[in-house]
């Protein structure tokens, strides 16, 4: 009885890490049964089964997390019958939120861990922000537009996601005093990449980046590996251009 006893112990220590690690892998639990998490759960079932998983994303945390973060939320009213169509929609002041997937692909390449810090540039609409947040400890995000701003941070807020930070500002520096960040992510198109950033990457950090000009860009993955970046190409995007700073000569 003793053996016994001692194995179904060992079973239940077992049985409790792995429940944890799934949580710590997955994000926070399940959407509740009320509040914003709680509308459109099948809309946002549909869009990670036809747009996300169908095209190859996989990671178990940014699929709990795009289920879980009511995307409608982060964008205005005129617009939120798609909110879950696989395309961009406008969010005002000439800017997008973009398309699920392209979110979600960004998102897996960084390679995030529970404990990440994760920079990004160019907030909009808060959504990205969100799913991130979902999966990470800390999340610091710069939006150049003040507008969109102070939008994004209110709705963050609503939503209850105390990990992220948000700044107006012109992301082209960064956010130096918090760094270095162990990803960044640019939701804007530079059309070289900002060597600002690539400091801000700690050792083994990742960067999903667009560059390139209207029409002609690619999203790279940059990893830092000691005093060298390497660069690999993913494949084509169309993003709003980077402005500030980065348009100087």
């Amino acid at each position: 009885m003793g053996g016994a006893t001692r194995r179904r112990r060992v079973s239940a220590v077992r049985l409790a890490l792995g429940l944890l690690l799934v949580s710590a892998c997955s994000g926070p639990a399940l959407p509740p049964t009320s509040g914003p998490f709680a509308e459109r759960v099948e809309e946002r079932e549909r869009m990670v089964v036809e747009q996300i998983e169908a095209r190859g994303v996989r990671g178990p945390a940014v699929l709990a997390a795009l289920r879980r973060v009511p995307r409608h939320h982060f964008m205005p009213e005129s617009v939120r019958p798609r909110a879950y169509f696989d395309r961009a929609l406008p969010i005002g002041h000439g800017q997008t939120i973009s398309q699920p997937f392209i979110v979600a692909s960004m998102t897996e390449q960084l390679g995030l861990r529970p404990d990440s810090r994760v920079l990004e540039i160019g907030t909009g609409s808060g959504y990205q922000a969100a799913v991130l947040a979902e999966i990470v400890a800390e999340v610091y995000t710069i939006e150049i537009v003040e507008p969109l701003a102070e939008r994004a941070s209110a709705t963050l807020a609503r939503l209850g996601y105390p990990n992220v930070r948000v700044r107006a500002g012109d992301g082209y520096r960064g956010w130096p005093e918090a760094a270095p960040f162990d990803a960044i992510v640019v939701t804007a198109a530079p059309e070289r990449i900002p060597q600002t950033l690539v400091d801000q990457l700690a050792p083994g950090g990742r960067m999903v980046i667009p560059v390139g000009g209207r029409g002609d860009q690619d999203l790279l993955r940059l990893v830092r590996e000691g005093d060298t970046v390497r660069e690999e190409t993913l494949y084509d995007v169309l993003f709003v251009p980077m402005t500030g700073e980065i348009q100087e000569p």
